[in-house]
């Protein structure tokens, strides 16, 4: 029987199987030995050992067609970023952290932006059409008002799809807002589980509907940047792309290089202040950390 890993803590993996059940299992050594390590998202192949315990073992993982390094997890379709428009105050910085995150390992994101019925929802709004411009799909939304979900739950639909943003941007409420059978899954979890309430401190998948599925992770206020040379950071801010054959020199970092047409775009409004202050701040800590 086959299924997907929804959740792995103290060594145990949850497996929700083609049975609609969920199986505690352990991995075989086999993987160890192999220096393979099972993930939440990854595909499996258990064999049942006790089926009124529902426990069994993970005897093989099937390919993977995507994995993630932070959050550790594999095979997801997309990203959800969620920042609230207050309450915390949305951190751009964090964001275009996260961006050039899923950027490098090719996911494709989407951003939402909480709280929009909030008085500080107008210059979210602002930021929102950059975002826009930059090329990603943008979503404002109103948990505690319903406004904007009926959108959100149509791009979710047939995906596995990781959703991440800081603590207390109303990620949660968003979730049961658009699933409110996301809510009813998460206390079967729970039950099996053995764990009272539910709090993300590990990432896991919740099951939603026909092949949709939700990578709940912890919240996050702070990210370091993968590995990467700061000369490949361009690369990750995708707007820069169009004007980039516009630049002198090939390798053009944008930053002090005369005739950049990245910075020709900055100044007629092509691209977005905010977001190349971000760019530049980001190429700083990267050449710093090289040097260290």
């Amino acid at each position: 029987m086959t299924g997907k890993i929804i959740k792995g803590i103290a060594g145990f993996y949850y497996v929700y199987a083609q049975d609609n059940e969920i199986y505690e299992c352990r991995a075989k050594g086999i993987f160890r030995k192999d220096n393979q390590k099972p993930l939440v998202g990854d595909q499996a192949e258990i064999v049942v050992l006790d089926e009124a315990e529902k426990e069994g073992n993970i005897i093989r993982l099937l390919p993977r067609k995507s994995s993630l390094v932070r959050p550790a997890v594999a095979n997801v379709d997309q990203a959800f970023v969620v920042f609230a428009a207050e309450n915390p105050a949305p951190n751009y910085l964090l964001l275009d952290r996260f961006l050039v995150m899923m950027e490098k390992q090719e996911i494709p994101c989407a951003i939402c932006f909480n709280k929009m019925d909030l008085p500080e929802a107008e210059d979210v709004s602002r930021m929102a059409q950059i975002y826009e411009k930059a090329g990603y799909p943008v979503f404002r939304t109103s948990a505690r008002e319903g406004a904007g979900v009926r959108e959100v739950r149509e791009f979710l639909r047939g995906k596995t799809t990781v959703t991440a943003g800081p603590s207390g941007v109303g990620k949660s409420s968003l979730t049961n807002s658009l699933l409110p059978q996301a809510q009813m899954k998460t206390g079967e979890i729970s039950r099996k589980l053995k764990r009272g309430k539910h709090t993300t401190r590990h990432s896991e998948i919740v099951p939603v509907g026909d092949d949709t599925f939700l990578v709940d992770t912890p919240g996050f206020s702070s990210l370091y940047l993968p590995e990467m040379e700061a000369e490949s950071l361009s690369l990750y801010f995708r707007e820069f792309r169009s004007f980039e054959k516009d630049c002198r020199f090939q390798g053009c970092q944008h930053l002090k290089e005369p005739d950049c047409g990245v910075k020709r775009a900055l100044e007629t409004g092509s691209v977005s202040r905010e977001r190349y202050e971000n760019y530049r701040l980001l190429r700083q800590e990267l050449s710093e950390k090289r040097r260290y």
